[in-house]
């Protein structure tokens, strides 16, 4: 599932002048499709009988190929981690910290090939994984930092929601996960259409702050 939608969006990425000016023999897909079996063939249980997977990938290639991707290589690299969450979220794994994709030359390969190096990396300060997915799609990676949200300026996350507090909740790193934590606001914050004062966060859950819904991922 992931795979295939990483492939539609990189076919619409590559269109036009993207398309004109890939003259790669490595394809996009064939990225995905090796950074997919490298979860795979890496995954370990972890102390808490979690299935884990690597979260750190670099995709090394010809200097050649790697000049081919630079006009690409942002979106690619953003593709290329979604389609490593998409799986993870299909095949049940977890992360020990965020997903990242970087591109080198590497002069040892040749025009067409490549290799990965899949690693299993910790968030920092012992965080595990996780973003929060706002209205817009921006995606805000967490980490050892809290992240505010209100309507504060100073908020990490500003929302522009009279419904909203000031200073409406943040979102605490909590072990290996995250915790939310509602600040006194005047119309609360809501997991999953329930009102809590705080909630230990799991993929997929939907936040409300006032009117503004926020969700969270854990990959």
């Amino acid at each position: 599932m992931g795979l295939k939608g990483f492939e539609r969006r990189l076919e619409r990425a590559i269109e036009g002048t993207f398309a004109r000016a890939f003259k790669s023999g490595i394809r996009p897909v064939e990225l995905g499709r090796r950074l997919v079996r490298e979860m795979d063939d890496h995954r370990s249980v972890d102390v808490r009988g979690r299935t884990v997977v690597p979260n750190a990938f670099t995709i090394e290639m010809s200097p050649e190929d790697h000049d081919q991707f630079t006009e690409i290589a942002d979106t690619m690299t953003r593709e290329l981690a979604e389609a490593a969450r998409e799986h993870a979220r299909d095949e049940g794994y977890s992360f020990l910290g965020p997903v990242s994709v970087t591109l080198e030359p590497a002069d040892r390969l040749h025009a067409g090939s490549f290799n990965i190096d899949a690693r299993l990396k910790e968030g920092q300060g012992g965080a595990g994984a996780g973003s929060l997915i706002l209205p817009t799609g921006e995606r805000i990676p967490l980490g050892e930092r809290t992240i505010t949200i209100g309507r504060k300026p100073e908020s990490t996350i500003v929302l522009g929601d009279p419904n909203a507090s000031r200073a409406h909740a943040e979102i605490r790193p909590h072990g290996a996960g995250f915790l939310m934590v509602d600040m006194g606001s005047t119309n609360g914050s809501r997991v999953n259409g329930v009102r809590v004062s705080h909630q230990e966060l799991s993929d997929g859950d939907e936040l409300t702050f006032g009117n503004t819904r926020i969700r969270f991922e854990a990959s």
